[in-house]
């Protein structure tokens, strides 16, 4: 169990920071960053494009790990690998003292989505994984930013330790809730993130809560037209659960999620199923109203199982938290934006984006460049485990345009453009705000301690616990 408000007192970040008087000449510091990240843009690219074509699910990351840590260490940082019993997950460091600014960096792929980066829908392998969420470029443009911050601390223009974190299985354990588990964030000062995107923005709306979980359950197998009386059908049961939690949909508030996949309900027609297995995420805007509706549904798996004279048994296997979104840390990325400007993409680009538009059936708008202000911004599906880390040390995330508006996510359309000149100048950018604004939090106290004193007051009260449950990480999927 990790407790939320343990931070160093605003006061003792202030005194332990460089002085004010470099705050003022934060700018050129800012430019220098950002050159930084253009100059090394070429290797980033080619960091994101092997990553792009490795495309490894979660905690199967070996070779994308390998090639990030490999990176930040020839650049000068400390790794330390395989932290927290994560094989693929990875902290890197450089620096002494405070402030301790933390990134995170994510590379796992989802199964199934294989894409050329083409804007025809076609396997690059067949049956194969790809990056449909684009962490590809996720894991690439945070080290980029990092290491753009770690020359500056080591020609002396900032002062401080950066921190790097390899983060392992967003799309399935959450690997960075284990990392928090381990304690490997208990430290920082402020943790910066970011997201490919159909849009550019510094994100200031949450996330969704989910509790991840199986139910199964356990009958009796008979021969299905010679003695069915003495068989009792695990499918039974798991059908009477859906059915109880389809019914349950209308009884529940607009904002809750609910959706499951039936992993095993028999083999052959003729045998009654005596085993059967469900597995189910439940969302909502908070962890609070995911707890309402888990209140309903934990029964449900019992009175299933009564019904149909089997048993069940019901294993939370994680979960997320929502994003605590911190509003003074968000102006200052939005600010950092507006400085760098807006995103540029050629009309190539943006044709290729209206292929994919076409193909797919929405509007041919082609690629967002404009920066979506703060005030403009709605509430969005989707859940994260960079949700949790929000809850014990103040989080700033952004997200970049990547793929073209409204084209489907965790789909080919964001696998192509991963892998291609799109992907490359979002990510590029994404890079420049990251390094842009980490220079703010060095050299600026004032900034660092309004954005902690404002989670200081969202976290008052609020003892973060993990939806994961005792023991080691999960081992991969099969």
């Amino acid at each position: 169990m990790i407790s939320a408000p343990h931070r160093v007192p605003g006061l003792l970040i202030a005194l332990a920071f460089c002085s004010t008087a470099l705050a003022a000449d934060a700018r050129p510091i800012k430019q220098t960053a950002v050159a930084h990240v253009e100059s090394h843009s070429k290797e980033l690219i080619s960091l994101s494009d092997q990553i792009w074509a490795f495309a490894e699910t979660a905690l199967k990351e070996t070779r994308s790990s390998k090639a990030l840590a490999d990176y930040a260490e020839a650049q000068g940082f400390a790794v330390q690998r395989g932290v927290a019993e994560l094989p693929t997950a990875f902290v890197a460091s450089y620096g002494e003292g405070r402030p301790i600014v933390g990134i995170l960096g994510e590379y796992d792929a989802l199964p199934g989505i294989s894409q050329k980066a083409q804007a025809v829908k076609e396997a690059l392998v067949e049956g194969a994984a790809g990056h449909g969420c684009g962490h590809n470029m996720f894991g690439a443009a945070s080290l980029g930013a990092a290491v753009a911050i770690k020359d500056l601390i080591a020609s002396g223009k900032l002062h401080g330790t950066i921190r790097f974190y390899g983060t392992p299985a967003e799309e399935a354990v959450g690997g960075k809730i284990y990392m928090a588990r381990a304690g490997l964030f208990a430290d920082l000062d402020v943790v910066l993130a970011w997201h490919p995107s159909d849009e550019t923005q510094a994100d200031a709306t949450s996330s969704q809560a989910l509790v991840d979980f199986i139910v199964e359950f356990k009958g009796r197998a008979a021969h299905a037209a010679a003695d069915p009386w003495n068989g009792r059908s695990a499918a039974d049961g798991l059908e009477l659960f859906t059915h109880g939690l389809n019914m349950l949909r209308e009884h529940v508030k607009p904002t809750v999620r609910m959706h499951y996949v039936i992993q095993k309900a028999g083999d052959v027609p003729n045998v009654v199923p005596e085993y059967a297995k469900l597995w189910c995420w439940v969302r909502d805007r908070s962890r609070s109203g995911v707890e309402d509706v888990m209140k309903r549904v934990r029964p449900m798996a019992d009175g299933a199982a009564l019904m149909a004279g089997v048993e069940s048994k019901m294993t939370i296997q994680g979960g997320d938290w929502e994003l605590l979104v911190n509003l003074p840390g968000e102006r200052l990325l939005e600010a950092n934006m507006k400085w760098l400007g807006e995103l540029q993409f050629t009309a190539e680009e943006q044709a290729f984006a209206k292929k994919i538009q076409k193909a797919v059936d929405v509007p041919e708008a082609g690629l967002v460049t404009r920066i979506r202000p703060i005030v403009e911004q709605e509430f969005e599906g989707g859940s994260t485990d960079v949700g949790d880390i929000s809850w014990i040390v103040p989080t700033l995330h952004l997200s970049v345009t990547t793929a073209p508006y409204k084209a489907p996510w965790h789909a080919w359309p964001v696998v192509a453009c991963g892998g291609m000149s799109i992907g490359h100048k979002g990510m590029v950018y994404a890079s420049k705000t990251l390094a842009a604004t980490m220079v703010d939090l060095f050299t600026d106290p004032k900034r660092l301690s309004a954005i902690r004193d404002d989670f200081k007051k969202q976290t008052a009260g609020v003892t973060y616990v993990p939806y994961v449950p005792e023991g080691p990480p999960p081992a991969p999927a099969p």
